[in-house]
């Protein structure tokens, strides 16, 4: 969604005319800003995946359980989604951005009256006094099959529309099995997050983070938490993800052919809070320009979310209220995210 501002206002239009301050509605509270330190070994676990059909699953189940408790995020390899894949949908998403002429680009632009439209943006929220963030992105419906329509998607190169439809199928996979893995390491059928949540909506959205020439003072994305079930995340070679943990921000430092796993909020209410959706952002910087690929994997808009009751008892009574998730994509497009208030606005006291 693009919302309330001019269709040609883009962020990469105001890097390349190499201006030295960024305008006043880029500058972050002192509050939001990122913190600068220096380089950190600490990262996200890093889970293999090979051997998950044979000897290893239980213990690639164990690690998994350990990562969604502890940080809500997780790089996975070997995970069956072919390098060349990969490489191709980096690629891709670069020339869109790289060598698109401007006014080419602006021929996908976001409806600015509608609140889901896909296409080329900048803006997500709706409120006209928000923080804007530095960054543009290209947002696909992909899933389900009645939603994908690759007419609105890129011409160039020849096979963007033909390697963005393999790429949503292969997440599509990724994402059920990742599921699967999740539901077992909490002592469940494999199918029971999936069973929970029904058909997956998904969409893939290309964020491009262009140099800023105050990172000090931005946020490429703002902290928040996601609000479906799980997010596929891949990206280039520049740091810029961050995690939250343990009251601080720890940078996700880029794996060769990994994906970042990304647990969402209406996970952590199905699992009663046992794993927890995880609280991110983005970072700036001011020489180089970042690239990521995120996939996300929701509800259907009519499903009910609550915690499932294979994880309620007497002694572990329900944490969140149930929630429609219509209603809960609304309140946070309408509150915007600030970190994880969203889901926290559900939270039952006991």
């Amino acid at each position: 969604m693009e919302a309330g501002r001019s269709p040609a206002m883009r962020v990469q239009i105001l890097a390349e005319a190499d201006i030295a301050e960024i305008p006043c509605q880029y500058i972050q509270p002192p509050e939001n800003r990122p913190v600068i330190v220096g380089d950190s070994n600490e990262n996200i676990p890093a889970i293999d995946l090979f051997g998950l059909d044979g000897e290893h699953r239980k213990s690639i189940r164990k690690a998994i359980g350990e990562a969604c408790r502890e940080w809500g995020a997780f790089h996975v390899i070997n995970h069956g989604v072919p390098t060349q894949l990969l490489d191709q949908m980096r690629s891709l998403s670069l020339c869109f951005f790289s060598d698109y002429p401007f006014q080419d680009k602006l021929k996908y632009a976001c409806d600015p009256s509608s609140a889901a439209s896909e296409g080329y943006g900048s803006k997500m929220l709706v409120d006209k006094d928000s923080v804007l963030d530095w960054r543009d992105y290209f947002d696909h419906h992909t899933l389900p099959l009645s939603r994908r329509n690759p007419s609105r998607w890129p011409h160039y190169p020849p096979n963007y529309r033909e390697i963005v439809g393999k790429y949503s199928d292969e997440m599509k996979v990724l994402a059920q099995k990742l599921l699967g893995l999740i539901s077992e390491s909490l002592g469940l059928p494999s199918c029971c997050i999936e069973d929970a949540i029904g058909d997956f909506y998904q969409n893939i959205t290309i964020s491009y983070y262009p140099p800023c020439p105050r990172p000090e003072l931005t946020l490429g994305l703002q902290s928040h938490s996601d609000m479906g079930v799980i997010t596929l995340l891949i990206q280039d070679n520049v740091e810029g993800l961050q995690v939250f943990k343990d009251s601080q921000w720890v940078t996700v430092h880029p794996l060769s052919d990994a994906i970042v796993v990304i647990l969402s909020d209406q996970t952590e209410i199905i699992t009663n809070g046992k794993y927890k959706s995880a609280q991110h952002r983005a970072i700036t910087n001011a020489s180089r320009a970042r690239l990521s690929v995120a996939t996300f994997h929701d509800p259907a808009k009519t499903v009910k979310i609550s915690p499932i009751s294979e994880l309620i008892s007497k002694s572990c009574p329900p944490r969140y209220h149930e929630v429609n998730y219509a209603d809960y994509v609304s309140s946070w497009y309408r509150k915007g995210p600030q970190g994880k208030r969203n889901i926290d606005a559900l939270l039952i006291n006991h």
